[in-house]
């Protein structure tokens, strides 16, 4: 990758979410690793709804969000889904690119629209390959996803939809400004994969109970402690591993 160019602006250096260190993985590189990345990352807007790459398709870039939220989903032959992790500015989104598989059986969907970073491979692998301060990073940041893909799966299978819905806004809450999230119930279910009633249902309860207040498709946090105290162990077990790697 090329020195950083003498008119790259410096404000980019800067920490907001609209620029490179609002992700707090390109925030974590050393000042001359971010440096040599500059050139090469292009700021893009990332739509709600919008597939960063299908199911066995080749990766061709990798996205750094900063203020928007990216599903991962699994997608069955029927065409239902359901959410296996969720990256925001904590994280990339294409780890297969430097996993060495290239492809990956689950899709990437924008499910809160916003801003983000994006890397071509081809300059994420020169990266990984020739930086061992950036290859520890990515893989820590790997191991902390596979925390909360596996801790999903036991949410899933052992824990309340009440206490799923209440992981699941406390995940995408860590990974936003603000309190608001600007979602349906219809995406809701899909991406917890179950009926749309059941999410009416759990979150009229958490509404009844002072804890969110969901009007029109946009769901406020009005009690942060109070749906930390609802939640099961999972919300708690992937934060402190992912403090603890990152």
């Amino acid at each position: 990758m090329d020195a950083l160019h003498p008119d790259q602006p410096r404000e980019l250096l800067e920490g907001n979410a609209s620029e490179p260190k609002g992700n707090q993985l390109l925030g974590a590189l050393p000042d001359a690793e971010l440096q040599r990345w500059l050139p090469h990352l292009d700021h893009v807007e990332l739509p709600l709804g919008q597939a960063l790459y299908e199911s066995g398709a080749a990766l061709s870039h990798a996205y750094f969000p900063t203020t928007a939220i990216v599903s991962l989903l699994y997608v069955t032959e029927d065409g239902s889904s359901a959410e296996i992790a969720v990256v925001g500015n904590d994280g990339i989104v294409g780890i297969p690119l430097f996993m060495g598989g290239g492809s990956t059986p689950s899709r990437a969907v924008v499910q809160s629209a916003g801003y983000g970073f994006r890397l071509r491979a081809q300059a994420l692998m020169q990266e990984f390959n020739a930086s061992v301060t950036v290859r520890h990073l990515l893989l820590r940041y790997t191991q902390a996803l596979i925390t909360q893909m596996t801790q999903t799966a036991v949410c899933n299978r052992h824990h309340s939809l009440d206490q799923q819905l209440c992981r699941w806004l406390l995940l995408s809450l860590d990974r936003l400004q603000g309190v608001e999230l600007i979602m349906t119930q219809e995406l809701i279910a899909n991406m917890l994969g179950v009926r749309r009633e059941g999410v009416t249902e759990a979150a009229g309860k958490l509404q009844k109970a002072g804890l969110i207040r969901y009007t029109r498709g946009r769901i406020t946090v009005l009690n942060r402690q109070g749906l930390e105290q609802r939640s099961c162990e999972c919300y708690a077990v992937v934060k402190k591993e992912y403090e603890r790697l990152m």
